[in-house]
């Protein structure tokens, strides 16, 4: 029979090897149930992918030109731990290396920089804005491809759920306004226009929201067109909707303008002005400018 020291080994051996035999039980879940995985580290170096990242509930350690956001995007609104890497095609390069990047979202436009990002991180590039146009199609195949790179899928799809919710909604509130034909343009100084057509993202939403776009000329590769206000004459029925910001002092020279007031629109008193829309953006941007402008067609019938 064992003496007493051989029984204590033994049962120590025991406990030792019932408390090994747990932790290898436990370990297999320890990175899902009891360890949290590391949000990944994010620069992103589009207004359009960041606006979406926000939305998914997920905040970029950092994105380019935070001035360009405050002035044109706006809503949804920017963190203020949201670090700026400088301009859009020089970011500064030291400083993106200091924040230690897990990853670079980027557009096709910036695939000229793509060599030097890549130096300080992997770049996922998401193409919005091409020349086969549709960019609501891509943005919502974009909005999957954030969502499934920050395993935010849910939120991704919900998003999706809710812009067009928000749609279909918006074309039921407009269809008692919507027979007359909008422009919808920025102004680049008192004299000239950018003009929203085909491909550009404002027009989708009008495809959605049950809308006519007074512009039917060429556009772009980012789906606009610049011209003078006199060629904003095309269509006699038609509402104009302008976006700020405006440029400074634009407002005082337009109303001096013969050019502008002999536009049907300043006759007909059939002007609406909107905040700010980012008119590159994805679902987020195209959700609020259909927002937006809902509210000043409404306004402007409550005017008579």
């Amino acid at each position: 029979m064992p003496d007493s020291q051989t029984q204590t080994a033994f049962r120590t051996r025991s406990r030792m090897t019932r408390r090994a035999a747990f932790g290898l039980f436990i370990l297999p879940f320890a990175g899902t149930s009891l360890v949290e995985a590391k949000p990944l580290r994010i620069v992103s170096l589009d207004d359009g992918l960041t606006e979406t990242l926000l939305m998914l509930g997920v905040r970029p350690v950092a994105i380019a030109d935070r001035e360009v956001w405050e002035k044109w995007v706006v809503e949804p609104p920017l963190p203020a731990e949201v670090a700026d890497v400088g301009t859009l095609l020089e970011p500064n390069l030291e400083f993106l290396q200091q924040l230690r990047p897990d990853i670079i979202l980027a557009i096709p436009y910036l695939d000229g920089i793509k060599p030097l990002l890549e130096r300080v991180a992997p770049v996922t590039t998401i193409g919005i804005y091409t020349e086969e146009g549709q960019p609501l199609r891509r943005a919502t195949e974009a909005t999957r491809q954030v969502a499934r790179l920050v395993g935010k899928e849910a939120e991704g799809e919900a998003l999706i759920a809710a812009t067009e919710a928000s749609f279909q909604g918006i074309r039921q509130e407009l269809a008692p306004l919507a027979a007359r034909p909008i422009y919808v343009v920025h102004f680049m100084d008192p004299r000239n226009v950018r003009v929203y057509g085909r491909k550009s993202l404002f027009q989708e939403v009008f495809d959605r929201i049950g809308l006519r776009n007074a512009w039917t000329g060429e556009t772009n590769y980012w789906g606009f067109s610049t011209v003078g206000i006199d060629g904003l004459a095309t269509a006699s029925d038609a509402r104009l909707a302008y976006l700020e910001p405006l440029p400074e002092g634009a407002g005082g020279t337009l109303t001096e303008s013969p050019v502008w007031n002999a536009m049907p629109f300043v006759r007909n008193r059939s002007i609406m002005r909107l905040p700010a829309v980012l008119m590159f953006g994805a679902l987020p941007s195209a959700s609020r400018f259909a927002r937006v402008l809902a509210k000043a067609m409404t306004a402007e019938a409550a005017r008579g």
